[in-house]
Order: structure tokens, then C-alpha cells, then sequence
């Protein structure tokens, strides 16, 4: 099979090469082309003695400093005194101890194992950042519900009519783990992924406001504007951070630069111009902390004569994978407009009739007129001082010569009143890549566009883009692969893979492609997971051995006695979500592990009690729809604050925080699924704005986290970052799939729920690609990946680290939590074996049983992935400690977790 592609891949370019061998021969005399360019005449900059003595200025600029707009430095877990409450139980068998305790001079913040946090340097009021902790409604945890803050808290929306909902997915009985399919999976068979999931406005309790913090001034569009993309440095504050195309960045000069242009930059950074921060010896492999990519580098700019300091940026179409940058003139009546793709092979400039300037930072070398590959395209090769090769393609509207002339070591002069379009490309393969930009040179991608189904536990989807040009209508667009679109390549997208490759900034090394489509296969999808444990061995557990359910009741006993009510009701809707979701989930593992459904019953009733709050709207900080920038946030940031909870009033984290509140409903409606009527709707519109799977919907943007190009979420929303977009969390990022694959199961959302195991499916593949390195990966520096996850990866660096501390425990377990049935499929057994042995078995430098508190939790847990065994003994020891169970979970469903990936008593 692969050497039948590899010669479908030469047959591919021995084609072009054949076809270009005529079209990119200079136009001769007399050809029907008009105003033929001269052929192969090399131009070097005008002689000037003080050049010889000036060194191009060429000065990358390494912005290394953690940026912590939108992230106060707190810990993923709820501020609450969980541990502590627990432990009084256990030990006094009474019924809730008191939150706080003022005489405790070793306060860890109301959970256990909060741990000490590190001290930011150089981040002036950070070290003191504790304000905006989450608080509960009342400080005095009682048995009965405390008062309410405001209004009386609603009714449950909801009512049990019977009993619980027994095996939930469980499609049998069974005596000891065991693999099988919930019986409540839908039977996919070309199922669409991209189906409508409401068409009508947000929650009616939601109510819409127009004011939001971030004033929307550059983004020219009336539909829903994208907030978490690659290009939101173009309409964000100074609207000079870079927009990351891959392999290529772009930038608005803006002045800026010691060229002080007007124009839009282009860069493409090579290895060699890294910077990489301090060793940490304390890991094994003594590992560099960070990798950044310089900023600042202007290789070609984009510019114009008309352009000055009066000149304007605005942006239109922004959609899902491009937006279209136009750079206007003091009189508006002149314009640049660039296209930007993800991926795109060209970056490609729109005049309407300006003067083309384009200049070099770097500083030109030569450049050589290198005649028409078609006729109308006039082709120059651009040699730069730093030893790089570009290529430059003019197709002027005329069709005539516009004699571009290098009139000086920083500038290539067109002609006045030009109409057309300019195109740049790196050009890393010679002769042969010169070829192939050839062929495909006058087309651009303007947009792209995405399908996908799933039958079985297979999944298709394409990648696709509307192309323009002079020669649109049989020229093939050229576009740039990421490492994990290679591996997942259909046999025909193989076939018009080529030998062009061009490093991206963080996710290795990009590979063009000649067409306008691409199709991927991810296999294995998980349709097979559901509420219950889940293993690649074990498959779904769903009864345990007598000995476990008894350690397990046990467990629960103490941990249903916990105010629901009282750890849910916080002023963040991250704290917030993940308390829901840590109780369903523990009632969930009461009623399908243990005989004890009298228990369950009731705690389900004060869980749906809690969960109304919210669905009426009543919860400390209410949710508002934006109609500005269209979408569902908190009004906490409306205060003058954006850094409260998180920065979701400015769309951080949106993924993580509703994540949680649907994978509580959906056990919740698993369980009784009368309960969906009157909820169904208000847990849709979180859907919708945080993974909504339709382009067209007049509310909400499409799949604002999810970046269906690079294979995960970003969680950074419209705080600006001369980084670009970011991700601390990879585990909550795939914690929002499998809360919509599950909330589709729930409610009979067939498309919800295959959408959601193809994000699982992808994500899998993406995550080993890029940030949960094996001693064996190809896309991260060698230097970096024995860190083995990446911490925060942003779109320009990488840095090992966590927003809230940089203590080991911190930036591998924010890789891990929360642990769900599907934890086992994205955090694959090699890679988990791997960083155990490195990070925290006992011979490593920061053994997992020396870390206190909720972290230490966190980490058994994942052990179960490989050792539930060990997991096991460590969460059923006598005189277990509560404080190692965070505030976003319970050891019942850790203990559940460990039996059913195969450990239990002795």
C-alpha cells in the first residue's frame, strides 16, 4: 500500500513538472500574453558604500514573560473546605464541620492539598492574588440549606417520578468488569456530525445585553464573530499581534520596526532562531523549560506608497479557519485586502490600485526576474540575507509586466495604480518546490469549510476551501498539513502529498498539498464509552465484585452527606461546574455500583435542585447573551474586572466551565430523563456557544473553542497575546467532547453524539502529536519533550508551566484532571507509563506519594490508567486522608474508577 502511494505521489509531481515545463518557460516575443516579463534578469541593490557597513537589522524579539490577563492565579480546584469536612466526618461521625477556620495558620484555602503556591517574579500583584477566590453562598456549611444570597433558590426543574434509572449504559448484567457498547449508543451509519443543535435564541431565562467590556471595533461583520481564533490579534487592542496561519505568521506593521512600515508582515521562523529557557535538572532528562518562536521578524511586508500613520484595519468574513484583512488609506478609497487561511500555501495580497511597496527587515539580497509560469503571472525569486529563498508572484488585472525594481536593500518598487493580486511563499525545496508553487501560483483559498460523518466506530472528515484567482478554474490550490492531518490522510489526499515542508511555529513541521480538499479518517472512535469506567482492555465496567461496591458504599456514605447546594452555589461558573459534575458523578456511581439506591435517589433530587439555580439564572453571577460579540457569558467581568472566573465574560474557558454543566446533565437526564423537558433547551444553548456545529446560526459563532484545523480547543478568548491563542488543559479540552458525545446520547441527539466522538477520536491523535510527549516524538523540540506534556502551549511558544504555579504536580495533573470514563483513551497507556516512570514513581526526584493534597488524588487516579491495582490500595487504605481528593471530585468515583480498569480488594 505505501509503495503504491509513494508512486502515486511521483506520478502527481512528474505530472506537474511535465505540464510546468512549458507554462513556467519565459514568455517569447510575439506570445499572446501581454507586456511578457524579462526572463532570468537578476537585480541587487543599488551600490551605496554606507550599506557595506551597515549589518541588517534584523532584531527577533523574545516576549518570554507568562501573561496572566484573563488567568488569575488560582488552582482548577473549588475553594472550598471539602477535605477538611470529610475528615471531621469520618472522625467524629458528625454532621458538617465548619468552612473555615480562622486559627488555622497553615490555611491551604478551604480544599486539601492547595499547596503552597509559587512566587511570580516580576508579576507585580500576582503573588497576592487571591480576591477573586470563589466563595459559597454561606461560610457555615449546616445539614439544613443555607440562606439564599438573593432570591429564594428555585424548585428542582424536574421531578422523580420512581426510581432511578438503573444501568444507564449498561446493556447487561454483570458480575466483573467486562467490555461491551451502552446500550444507549446510537447505531451510526453515516451519521453527520454537523447537524443543527437548536435553531431558536439562547435560554429564555438568559437575557441579552449590549455592552459588553470589549468594544468591538475592527471586526466588520453582523453575524457571530469568532473570539478564540487565529487571526483575533487583527481586531484585538493594538492590532499588531500576529495571526498564525501555519506555517506562516502575519502581522500588521503598524509603524512599527525599525522600516516603520504600514504594510502586513510576513514571517517564517526556522529552527536556529529559537530561544529556549533554563534546564530542570529535577526532571529526568534535565529538560529545557520553553521554547518561543521570535516575534518581530519582518521578512516581506506587504505595503504600499499611500500607506501612513492615518491608514486603518479592519477585518470581514471572520469565520471558522479564515478571515479577510483589509488595510485601508487615510481616504478609505484604496484598500489592501489579505486572505488568511489556515494552512494557506501563498500568503496573497489584494491591491485596487496602489503603488506596491514590498519591503524586507531581513533585508534583500537579490532578486531575480524569473519570467511568467503562466501567461498574466510574473514570477521573481527573493533572496534574503538571512540565506532564505522566497518566491513572488504578481497577476496584475492588465495582464502587463509591472516591472517591480529593488530600489534598495529594503524595498522592491511596483508600479503606480496597481490592480491585482501579489503572492509570497517560502520556498525550502529548490527546483522541485519552485515547480509546484508554479503550478498553483495566481489561486488562494478565500475560506474553508468542514464535513464529517461517522459509521460505526469509524469517522471521515474533510477539510475544504473556495478558491479565487486568475486561473481558478484549473489551477489546484497548494495548502499546508500538519503532522496529524498526514497520519490521518486518506490514500487519495496522500497521493498529492509533496516534499515541501515548512516548520510551524509549535506543532512541528507543516507538509503541502496540492488540492483544494483534504479527507481524514480517524478509526477506533470511542462509541463504546459511557458513564462507566473504561479501559482498551477492559472495555465498560458496569457491575463491580461484592468487595469493591462495599469499599465503595462505604465511601459514599460519607461523601453524600456533602451540601450539594452549598459547594455548587459560588460565585464562578468553573468552581460551579465542576462541583455538579463531581456529584453526578458520584451519584451516578452510587446507583449503578451499589444496592443503595435510597441514597442516590435523594441526593439526585438536591443535585437537580442545585441545577436549577442556574437554568433559572439565579446563581451569585448570572449569565448573559452578548449581542455583541454573540455569545453566552458570565457577568462577573462586568464589573470592571475581566479576570474574574477566569476571563469567561471575555470567552476564555468557555469549553471547560459549560463542559462541566453538561456532563452533569447529561447523567442527570440518564438517570431521569423526565428531567430533560424543561432543561433540554438551557443546556443546549451552552452547547451551542462554547461547540456549536453549524456556520449558519444567527446566535452563536461555529465551534468557537474547538480549531478543527489544528485538532484542539483554544482557550484563550479577546484578551490580547502577542502569542496568539493558547491551551493550558488538554484533559478539560477533551472533557467538553465527551460531555456533548454523552449529553447527545442522552437526549437522542444522534449528531451531538457523533460529533463528539470524532472530537475524542482527533484529539487523541492530536494530543500524542503535539502535548503529551513520548521520549519518541517528532513534532517537539528534543531538547523539550522530556517534560513530557507541553504545559501551556500557545500558538508562538511552549512553556512548562501552569498559569497558578509551577510546581510539577501542577503542570502534569492539569494534563489529567478531571479523570472520566474516557481519561483511558485520550491519555494513551504508553505515554501515561511513560510519564509515571519520569514524574512520579518512587525512584523519580517528585514521587507521587510525597505530594500533598488534592493533587496527590489526581495522580492515583491517572495511575489506574496503567496500575488500577496500585490505584486501587492507594484510595482504599484505612484512615484514608480527604484533604488528597480535590474539591472537583470524590473518592467514590476514584475508587469505582480503579475496579473498573481492573483492581479491587485482594
Amino acid at each position: 500500500m505505501e509503495r503504491a502511494i509513494n508512486w502515486k505521489a511521483k506520478a502527481l509531481l512528474t505530472c506537474l513538472f511535465a505540464a510546468d515545463s512549458v507554462l513556467c518557460l519565459p514568455n517569447p516575443a510575439g506570445s499572446t500574453a501581454t507586456g511578457a516579463a524579462t526572463a532570468f534578469e537578476t537585480q541587487y541593490p543599488p551600490s551605496n558604500p554606507e550599506d557595506r557597513l551597515l549589518v541588517p537589522e534584523t532584531k527577533p524579539v523574545y516576549r518570554v514573560a507568562l501573561k496572566h490577563e484573563g488567568h488569575p492565579a488560582q488552582q482548577p480546584f473549588p475553594i472550598y473546605s471539602v477535605g477538611r469536612q470529610l475528615n471531621s466526618q469520618k472522625n467524629e461521625d458528625n454532621s458538617y464541620y465548619d468552612g473555615e477556620d480562622e486559627d488555622d495558620e497553615d490555611d491551604d484555602f478551604g480544599i486539601g492539598g492547595f499547596g503552597d503556591f509559587a512566587e511570580f517574579e516580576g508579576l507585580d500583584g500576582l503573588n497576592n492574588f487571591f480576591d477573586n477566590e470563589p466563595t459559597p453562598s454561606s461560610s457555615v456549611v449546616h445539614e439544613q440549606a443555607p440562606k439564599a444570597t438573593s432570591e429564594p433558590v428555585p424548585e428542582a426543574v424536574g421531578t422523580i417520578t420512581g426510581g432511578l434509572k438503573k444501568n444507564v449504559d449498561s446493556p447487561s448484567k454483570q458480575h466483573k468488569p467486562q467490555a461491551s457498547a451502552p446500550s444507549q449508543a446510537s447505531d451510526m451509519s453515516g451519521q453527520d456530525i454537523f447537524s443543527p443543535v437548536a435553531t431558536g435564541p439562547p435560554a429564555a431565562s438568559i437575557k441579552s445585553r449590549d455592552d459588553h467590556p470589549v468594544e468591538n471595533k475592527h471586526a466588520l461583520t453582523e453575524d457571530a464573530i469568532q473570539t478564540n481564533k487565529f487571526y483575533a490579534g487583527l481586531f484585538l487592542g493594538s492590532q499588531t499581534n500576529a495571526s498564525f496561519t501555519q506555517p506562516y505568521s502575519i502581522a500588521w506593521s503598524k509603524g512599527t520596526g525599525h522600516l516603520q512600515s504600514w504594510g502586513m508582515a510576513v514571517s517564517h521562523v526556522e529552527a536556529n532562531l529559537l530561544a529556549y529557557g533554563p534546564q530542570n535538572h529535577n526532571i529526568s532528562g534535565s529538560p529545557v523549560s520553553y521554547y518561543i518562536n521570535p516575534i518581530g521578524l519582518q521578512h516581506i511586508i506587504f505595503s504600499a506608497k499611500e500607506l501612513d500613520e492615518k491608514s486603518t484595519l479592519h477585518v470581514e468574513q471572520p469565520k471558522a479557519f479564515s478571515a479577510h484583512a483589509v488595510v485601508k488609506t487615510s481616504s478609505k478609497t484604496q484598500s489592501i485586502t489579505f486572505p488568511m487561511v489556515q494552512g494557506m500555501g501563498f500568503v496573497t495580497a489584494l491591491y485596487d490600485g496602489m503603488e506596491p511597496i514590498l519591503e524586507s527587515g531581513v533585508f534583500f539580497r537579490k532578486v531575480v526576474n524569473a519570467g511568467s509560469p503562466k501567461p498574466g503571472i510574473f514570477k521573481y525569486q527573493v533572496f534574503l540575507e538571512d540565506e532564505t529563498v522566497w518566491l513572488l508572484y504578481a497577476t496584475p488585472d492588465d495582464g502587463k509586466d509591472p516591472h517591480f525594481n529593488l530600489t534598495s536593500k529594503n524595498a522592491l518598487q511596483g508600479p503606480k495604480g496597481y490592480a491585482g493580486t501579489l503572492q509570497i511563499a517560502k520556498n525550502p525545496a529548490g527546483t522541485s518546490g519552485e515547480k509546484l508553487f508554479d503550478n498553483s501560483s495566481s489561486v488562494y483559498p478565500l475560506a474553508g469549510h468542514i464535513h464529517g460523518s461517522v459509521t460505526s466506530d469509524e469517522g471521515t472528515y474533510g477539510l475544504s476551501w473556495t478558491k479565487a484567482g486568475k486561473y481558478a478554474d484549473g489551477t489546484p490550490l497548494i495548502m499546508f498539513a500538519l503532522p496529524h492531518h498526514i497520519e490521518s490522510f486518506d490514500n487519495d489526499t496522500k497521493g498529492r502529498v509533496t516534499d515541501i515542508h515548512l516548520r510551524t511555529t509549535t506543532k512541528g513541521k507543516a507538509t503541502a498539498v496540492i488540492g483544494e480538499k483534504w479527507t481524514m479518517i480517524e478509526s477506533n472512535l470511542p462509541v463504546n464509552i459511557g458513564f462507566a469506567p473504561w479501559s482498551p482492555t477492559h472495555g465498560s465496567a458496569h457491575l463491580l465484585s461484592q468487595g469493591a461496591q462495599q469499599v465503595i458504599l462505604k465511601a459514599a456514605s460519607e461523601e453524600l452527606k456533602q451540601d450539594i447546594e452549598a459547594q455548587s452555589d459560588l460565585n464562578s461558573m468553573y468552581y460551579s461546574g465542576k462541583a455538579l459534575s463531581k456529584f453526578a458523578t458520584l451519584i451516578y456511581t452510587v446507583n449503578q455500583f451499589t444496592s443503595n439506591d435510597g441514597s442516590a435517589t435523594k441526593a439526585l433530587g438536591e443535585l437537580k435542585k442545585s441545577f436549577a439555580r442556574f437554568v433559572q439564572n439565579k446563581q451569585q453571577y448570572p449569565l448573559a447573551y452578548d449581542s455583541v460579540w454573540k455569545g453566552v457569558v458570565s457577568t462577573a467581568g462586568y464589573n470592571g474586572d475581566l479576570n474574574q472566573d477566569f476571563g469567561n465574560t471575555a470567552y476564555n474557558d468557555h469549553h471547560f466551565h459549560y463542559g462541566y454543566f453538561i456532563h452533569a446533565a447529561a447523567i442527570i437526564g440518564a438517570l431521569d430523563p423526565d428531567w430533560l423537558a424543561e432543561n433540554k433547551n438551557w443546556v443546549n444553548t451552552l452547547v451551542r456557544d462554547a461547540g456549536n456545529s453549524v456556520e449558519n446560526d444567527e446566535y452563536f459563532p461555529f465551534s468557537r473553542s474547538f480549531d478543527w484545523y489544528n485538532g484542539h480547543s483554544w482557550a484563550k478568548g479577546l484578551f490580547e497575546s502577542f502569542d496568539g491563542k493558547d491551551q493550558e488543559s488538554t484533559s478539560e479540552d477533551t472533557m467538553f467532547a465527551y460531555a456533548i458525545k454523552m449529553w447527545g446520547q442522552t437526549t437522542g441527539d444522534r449528531s451531538m453524539e457523533a460529533r463528539g466522538n470524532m472530537m475524542l477520536g482527533i484529539m487523541r491523535h492530536s494530543l500524542d502529536s503535539y502535548f503529551l510527549m513520548k521520549q519518541d516524538n517528532q513534532n517537539q523540540p528534543a531538547n523539550f519533550t522530556s517534560n513530557r506534556v507541553t504545559g501551556i502551549l500557545f500558538e508562538n511558544k511552549v512553556d512548562h508551566t501552569t498559569y497558578f504555579g509551577a510546581n510539577l504536580e501542577f503542570i502534569q495533573g492539569i494534563h489529567m484532571l478531571p479523570l472520566l470514563p474516557h481519561s483511558a483513551y485520550t491519555r494513551q497507556h504508553d505515554f501515561v507509563a511513560q510519564e509515571w516512570k519520569d514524574m512520579f514513581s518512587p525512584g523519580s526526584l517528585t514521587p507521587a506519594h510525597g505530594v500533598e493534597g488534592g493533587w496527590k488524588g489526581v495522580l492515583f487516579a491517572n495511575l489506574a490508567i496503567i496500575d488500577p491495582q496500585q490505584s486501587w490500595d492507594f484510595f482504599s487504605q484505612d484512615n484514608f486522608d480527604y484533604s488528597w481528593i480535590d474539591g472537583g471530585a470524590s473518592r467514590t468515583w476514584y475508587l469505582a474508577y480503579a475496579a473498573g480498569l481492573g483492581g479491587g480488594p485482594n
